[in-house]
């Protein structure tokens, strides 16, 4: 029942602080917030029934379009399921390859994050300095693959090419640097009264709630839940890296921020110890059936170009069979889960996106607080529309 002072407002499904189109309906009383119903599907694209109707290494290019301000990662989440299924074990040269790139995107979706929850709550000087160093980033991304963004940069039984001394070069003055930048941001913002006033003791979220909601990344780990896929189930080279995962005490807005403001210190250490331990080799498992032969072999080889054309034409076949591999995204889990039926395409592909399952505690993180918080509360749970509509 609707009192006489209460309202219905609608919150997007364009609106900025919404980060994407995300509809938000809200129901007031005065300033306070008596409930919020988030709708979801205005960006959907059937992302899950297009990966069914198409190849294996066809599909790879999508999972860019999931979380785009991270695209490296959602490669890696698809091709190592992928390799679960064949039953692959990538080498050692691209397990290191595959961490820089990841560690990466991390750094990159996170500064992307702090420019925008910034500028939600009024620190306009966070979006230009954030973006400064990103763009470091994607400079580095295009010189590997070539595109910025959604950059495709790992295969199946690899990664798509080696790094050279130029990129290596590159990727050390930036670890060197990005350090200071980091205590730059948080002069700015962890101590300012401000900053503190809209994000200390709002949208607290329990470590029970969290646990309960199926919340994961930074969001889970500010309420304290010290959970990571990277710790938990080790992958590519994780296991020879040593890190930190940071985790909150209260589990409000703040306590979101400063995990996130730890984590990229800790991305920088994981690319350093990578760069430092990285092996000689291969980049990519010599199968054919798999991947593509190197360019040398193509071309004194009439088995391999027959073989290069042979799988172009009918792709990857797997063996019967269903899997489910993840890895630490920058806003938590995200998953994929492929049954097989022994044919070039998967038979059903299902995708965990950690945004999905983040933005269902709004309405528990909001309820009581005043209109203006709902843009922190948005903004620190670091949702992405992409992978939530799929």
């Amino acid at each position: 029942m609707f009192q006489q002072n209460e309202m219905t407002i609608e919150m997007g499904p364009q609106h900025p602080s919404t980060h994407g189109v995300l509809r938000l309906t809200l129901r007031i009383r005065g300033e306070t917030v008596i409930n919020v119903d988030p709708t979801v599907g205005y960006l959907h694209r059937g992302i899950e029934k297009i990966a069914e109707n198409l190849m294996y290494t066809q599909f790879q290019p999508y999972t860019d379009r999931l979380d785009y301000i991270s695209a490296p990662a959602n490669n890696l989440a698809y091709v190592q399921t992928v390799e679960k299924l064949l039953g692959v074990d990538v080498t050692p040269r691209a397990k290191f390859i595959r961490v820089i790139l990841a560690e990466l995107a991390r750094i990159s979706s996170h500064l992307v994050w702090l420019a925008t929850h910034g500028l939600d709550l009024g620190a306009m000087s966070m979006f230009l300095y954030c973006f400064r160093e990103r763009e470091l980033i994607m400079d580095l991304l295009e010189l590997y693959c070539g595109s910025r963004l959604t950059t495709t940069c790992m295969e199946i039984g690899g990664v798509r090419g080696d790094i050279s001394q130029e990129f290596i070069d590159k990727l050390n003055d930036f670890i060197k640097m990005f350090p200071d930048k980091i205590q730059d941001y948080e002069t700015l913002l962890t101590k300012n009264r401000i900053w503190l006033k809209r994000t200390k003791g709002i949208g607290i979220v329990s470590a029970e709630q969290a646990i309960n909601f199926g919340l994961t990344g930074p969001t889970l780990r500010g309420s304290g839940v010290k959970y990571d896929v990277r710790k938990a189930q080790p992958y590519a080279a994780y296991d020879q890296i040593d890190f930190e995962v940071p985790i909150g005490t209260v589990g409000d807005v703040y306590d979101r921020y400063l995990v996130r403001m730890e984590e990229m210190r800790q991305s920088t250490k994981i690319i350093r110890q990578a760069l430092e331990k990285l092996p000689e080799g291969s980049v990519r498992v010599q199968d054919s059936r798999i991947t593509r032969p190197d360019k040398a072999l193509l071309a004194t080889s009439m088995e391999a170009l027959i073989q290069y054309c042979y799988l172009i034409m009918e792709g990857i076949i797997p063996p019967k069979g269903e899997v489910y591999s993840s890895v630490e995204g920058s806003k938590g889990e995200l998953g994929f889960y492929i049954y097989s039926d022994g044919t070039s395409k998967p038979y059903r592909l299902k995708i965990r996106t950690p945004s999905f399952y983040n933005v269902g505690i709004l309405p528990s993180m909001a309820k009581g607080a005043f209109l203006a918080d709902m843009t922190a509360f948005i903004a620190s749970i670091d949702i992405v529309l992409g992978e939530i509509d799929r």
